[in-house]
């Protein structure tokens, strides 16, 4: 099964992993990838194989992977399911060099959207293996995040997307997850902001707020909604 390797490092300044989400290659982070290099950080993308394998194969990938990663200081950034496979590999043994991680539009408690989805008949296999996975624990299934990695959740609040053909989404939301969806138990912070969810890899709203965190552990709440 092929997975990226990481790029040669420059320096061993703090570097940031960006995990992509569902049906999505590692190329979306390319914008908040720049922004984060302006501001002084080093930038990694890890690409994996989101519907081929499971959740627990994924988040051994991404351990693999910042264990092969030169780097004094690692931070990470998580759209979707990528901050699903964030969280699990936090549930094992963290990298002691984690400092910080922030989960854009991660449903961490559970998803209305993937839930009336994997019902429908051919859907699960498109859905993939790291979702079913996820989904077979049940509900509420993210164990709070370990204190020696301080995690920022950010919620989006423009609902546009897939969920406007699913029924019952809860509001608010952002087009695919409920902003309920991403409450995270023991999270540093969190923040919504008037984004949808696939808008998030664009913002530069949402890039900001990620550095903020990244530099300080807390988003710019006087910047919310």
């Amino acid at each position: 099964m092929k997975r990226s390797l990481p790029q040669s490092p420059r320096d061993t300044a703090a570097t940031v992993v960006l995990v992509h989400g569902l049906w999505t290659p590692a190329a979306v982070f390319l914008p908040h990838g720049r922004w984060l290099q302006g501001r002084g950080y080093r930038t990694l993308r890890f690409g994996y194989p989101s519907v081929r394998a499971t959740l627990s194969q994924n988040a051994q990938a991404l351990r693999r992977y910042i264990a092969a990663t030169d780097a004094s200081e690692i931070h990470l950034v998580g759209h979707s399911l990528g901050g699903l496979i964030i969280l699990d590999m936090l549930r094992q043994e963290a990298d002691p060099r984690l400092r910080r991680a922030v989960l854009l539009g991660t449903p961490c408690i559970d998803s209305h959207c993937a839930r009336r989805l994997a019902a429908v008949r051919g859907m699960p296999a498109l859905l993939g293996r790291s979702i079913g996975e996820w989904l077979g624990r049940g509900p509420a299934a993210a164990l709070a995040p370990s204190p020696a990695v301080a995690v920022g959740v950010l919620a989006g609040t423009r609902s546009l997307g897939l969920g406007r053909v699913v029924p019952d989404l809860p509001r608010p939301n952002d087009g695919v997850v409920s902003v309920a969806e991403t409450r995270l138990p023991g999270a540093a912070d969190f923040i919504a902001l008037a984004v949808a969810h696939s808008e998030m890899l664009a913002s530069r709203r949402c890039a900001e707020q990620i550095a903020v965190f990244l530099d300080t552990g807390h988003f710019l709440h006087h910047e919310a909604d």
